[in-house]
């Protein structure tokens, strides 16, 4: 697949997410309401498409120094498009707007009391972030190409959980689930596979 950074690949992932039907999590009453954003930018070579991680500042309550994708709780009556604008503003000073959200992708619960909705935004051309160092200890453009190889995705097995899983390879790491398991479905979304991973467990780390 061609993950070059330009219009037809806007119309490409825009198409992929408009024939996606995300898929809403019958227990989520019983979870607080959050989003994150799936931004789609320029790779560090300017030519690629990449997507917007961030490192949560080490300081922050919870979750501190994980990796993550911007985002956050909603706020009372906000739809999950508006959360990760409004989201992306406040932690990398990006003010996309409502026309660049691409999609949504299916409810994700996590072991720490959220219910995520990921919502696909493209970044545009030369957008300039500028991270909130209160919540944002870094941000990095992991390029597409690297999610998509053969051994780019993983999965474990914990004593802890009878569930899977899902890990993907960065550099000498890992990213591990929520987070992995949103960037994992996108790229599936991207291979036209409707790829459901709500079943995939998070590692224990990340339950609190």
């Amino acid at each position: 697949m061609d993950y070059r950074f330009n219009e037809e690949f806007r119309q490409f992932a825009a198409a992929r997410c408009a024939a996606f039907s995300p898929l809403a999590c019958d227990s989520g009453a019983l979870l607080k309401r959050a989003a994150v954003a799936i931004v789609i930018a320029e790779a560090d070579n300017g030519a690629d498409a990449a997507i917007l991680l961030t490192r949560r500042a080490k300081g922050l309550r919870a979750h501190g120094g994980q990796w993550a994708l911007p985002g956050g709780r909603c706020d009372e009556g906000e739809t999950a498009a508006g959360t990760a604008l409004r989201e992306l503003n406040e932690e990398l000073g990006l003010e996309p707007g409502e026309g660049c959200v691409l999609g949504l992708l299916d409810d994700y619960p996590t072991r720490s009391g959220y219910l995520i909705k990921p919502v696909v935004v493209w970044a545009g051309a030369g957008a300039q972030i500028v991270p909130n160092p209160h919540e944002v200890a870094s941000v990095h453009r992991i390029a597409l190409t690297s999610l998509s190889g053969p051994n780019a995705v993983s999965f474990i097995s914990i004593p802890q959980s009878d569930r899977p899983i899902v890990r993907l390879r960065l550099n000498r790491g890992f990213i591990h689930a929520p987070t992995a398991a949103v960037i994992y479905q996108f790229i599936e979304v991207l291979a036209g596979r409707n790829t459901r991973v709500r079943d995939y467990d998070q590692p224990v780390f990340a339950w609190k």
